[in-house]
């Protein structure tokens, strides 16, 4: 089934996907925002932009959007799949506790912040290009990986990238040299175990998005990962 998004608010759009069956495309989208929000059991194909909040607490739903999205897209998602294969805005992934995002191109600032994992539930980002500032500032769990495709001279990762991460991992495809961590993590060269271990998302980015995934594993990468079980106790606790 489609459905003409243009001139429609989201309430009027997720209403339509709701009654539309297992599998729906949206077109003429336009900055519309919580396209899908809290959603399950239904795919989704998105052309155009949708606006902030795409896939907002996301319950299982497949979200594919054939360009662009704008802010927070898969905010505070629980499960579910959102694959963009443009670029994204800033605060994708935020507080983000389980699903995927695989994106294409680039994210903007605090991609993954607060993000987090508890029992079987894991969130997994994957961004094809660069990210901005503040990649997982206070990251608690869950993988984002960046893999610097088609970056060229930009760094990987903007500023202050891991700012009170105390979770997780962060992958890089770089060997990062010029680029600062903050003391609260530990930065260093991925083994071979390591890139295993996120062999499977690798793969499924490359199916999603053609690439090989020899010409992904021709860089170096660089883990990234909390220096402390509490890295906050030497802001708390008395001398």
């Amino acid at each position: 089934m489609t459905v003409d998004a243009s001139g429609l608010g989201f309430r009027e759009i997720n209403s339509a996907v709701r009654k539309a069956g297992d599998s729906v495309t949206l077109t003429g989208c336009l900055g519309q925002r919580f396209i899908c929000a809290g959603m399950s059991g239904v795919s989704v194909r998105i052309e155009g932009v949708p606006g902030n909040a795409l896939g907002a607490y996301l319950n299982g739903a497949v979200i594919t959007v054939e360009g662009n999205a704008q802010d927070a897209v898969g905010d505070t998602m629980n499960g579910g799949r959102i694959t963009v294969r443009g670029s994204i805005g800033d605060a994708a992934g935020y507080a983000m506790r389980g699903g995927e995002i695989f994106v294409r191109g680039d994210a903007g600032y605090r991609a993954g912040i607060h993000m987090k994992a508890y029992g079987d539930r894991f969130p997994v980002m994957i961004i094809g290009g660069c990210a901005g500032s503040f990649l997982g500032e206070y990251q608690a769990g869950g993988l984002i990986a960046v893999l610097g495709l088609g970056c060229g001279d930009r760094p990987i990762v903007g500023d202050f990238p891991c700012t009170g991460m105390h979770g997780g991992k962060v992958i890089l495809r770089s060997d990062c040299s010029g680029i600062s961590f903050p003391a609260n993590v530990n930065a260093h060269r991925a083994d071979a175990d390591e890139i295993a271990q996120i062999g499977k998302d690798l793969e499924e980015f490359c199916r999603l998005f053609g690439y090989g995934k020899a010409d992904l594993l021709d860089s170096p990468f660089t883990v990234v990962s909390p220096a402390s079980s509490n890295p906050y106790k030497q802001l708390y606790a008395p001398n």
